[in-house]
């Protein structure tokens, strides 16, 4: 943390843009719901179908639905249509950092 800037009478700190915070902070609010969050951590290098999560997390299939289709909006999910079946996984591989990021920084605050 040494490298940290620190602010003087020179400084000249952006804020970052209004739009982009906004963004951001949407995006992050997907974070902000257990069930969310555990829909995520069971898609963790697998592909699940809502059935399967629903009993798992002892959810409604409704509900299910709901959480994935507000994370697939966010970009955080995808499916896999295969026949009859849809499949749920993590978007791409910076879900799963990102998950096991937040993971490292809590334990590390332990």
């Amino acid at each position: 943390m040494s490298d940290l800037q620190r602010c003087n009478l020179e400084s000249a700190f952006q804020p970052i843009a209004e739009p982009k915070a906004d963004v951001l902070a949407d995006f992050y609010k997907m974070f902000a719901d257990p069930s969310r969050v555990k829909i995520l951590y069971l898609l963790r290098g697998r592909e699940i179908c809502v059935n399967h999560i629903a009993s798992v997390l002892d959810m409604t299939i409704s509900a299910v639905s709901h959480q994935l289709q507000l994370l697939r909006s966010a970009g955080l999910v995808r499916y896999i249509r295969e026949g009859k079946n849809i499949y749920y996984a993590l978007d791409d591989c910076h879900v799963e950092d990102m998950l096991k990021l937040a993971d490292e920084h809590l334990t590390h605050k332990e």
